[in-house]
């Protein structure tokens, strides 16, 4: 009897109820009124900006057209231009998971003081400017620089590795890695070595291992640092203007040319909402990747 006339209080309590939905708004209600006013605000003012008339002397008529919105897709340059800004961005983005996953890999097995001092050294080139990281890949890359001089040394003739894709594509490939491999670490919460060990005991080859065991576990991982990294080099532009010398044509450096030097601005509010589509576009296909994989 003592032991039902104890559950039974116990049974009969009312279960606690969470926040209520006026109070979950009103919490809400700041971090809205922030992103309002510091994103959506801007972005509906560059939609409008887009439908403006375009004068020769660089002014903006507010009369609404669609004239710029018509040379955009019916130039082939600008479609050229925003597949090629695609195609770079993926292959920059290939690049720097390929070169971050052995270390990130290699991090995430490591522990004490070693993981410790390893973890500094990857996160050390984010507090330098990207600005000088860039300047110094125009020392490295330069025609006397630091690769064409190890290149002559050892008889080999020199190369051009600066203002032209190749450049781009090395520099912001070392510029990435960092935000990379911080988003493997995160995304290799699944990984516990216990799986790999029992695959090794029941006979798995080390590529079995990781093709079978490894890879599926990390590929959250995988998928939350590509998507940082595309959209990191889609909207990149220091290093594209710097190491590409004016001679590689991308979103952003376009962007910066239509708003600056020619001052057309409503072509650069235009190919600004192209690359928040891009980048809507890549969201999208990052949400449906992670649920397959969950």
């Amino acid at each position: 009897m003592s032991a039902a006339t104890s559950v039974l209080p116990a049974a009969a309590a009312p279960a606690r109820r969470g926040p209520g939905l006026p109070l979950v708004a009103l919490l809400i209600l700041p971090i809205a009124a922030v992103n309002a006013l510091g994103f959506l605000a801007p972005v509906l003012n560059l939609l409008r900006m887009s439908f403006y008339e375009a004068q020769a002397t660089g002014a903006m008529a507010e009369v609404y057209t669609l004239a710029t919105w018509a040379t955009v897709f019916g130039d082939g340059f600008y479609l050229a231009l925003i597949l090629n800004s695609v195609g770079v961005s993926l292959a920059i983005t290939l690049l720097t998971l390929a070169c971050s996953y052995p270390i990130a890999l290699y991090l995430h097995r490591a522990s004490g003081t070693w993981r410790t001092l390893l973890l500094v050294l990857v996160i050390s080139p984010l507090l330098t400017s990207a600005v000088v990281r860039t300047y110094g890949w125009i020392a490295i890359l330069a025609d006397q620089g630091l690769v064409n001089n190890a290149l002559a040394a050892i008889g080999l003739s020199r190369t051009r590795l600066m203002f032209n894709l190749t450049g781009v594509i090395i520099g912001l490939t070392e510029i990435l890695m960092p935000y990379m491999i911080l988003a493997l670490l995160a995304g290799f919460g699944r990984l516990d070595p216990r799986l790999e060990e029992a695959a090794a005991t029941l006979g798995a080859p080390p590529c079995a291992v990781f093709r079978r065991v490894v890879l599926p576990l990390t590929l959250p991982g995988i998928a939350l640092g590509s998507l940082l990294c595309f959209v990191l080099a889609v909207s990149s532009f220091i290093t594209p203007k710097l190491l590409g010398g004016g001679r590689v044509f991308l979103l952003a450096t376009e962007i910066y040319d239509q708003a600056i030097v020619t001052l057309n601005w409503p072509l650069a509010a235009t190919l600004s909402i192209l690359v928040l589509v891009v980048f809507g576009a890549a969201l999208v296909l990052y949400t449906r990747a992670l649920r397959a994989m969950l």
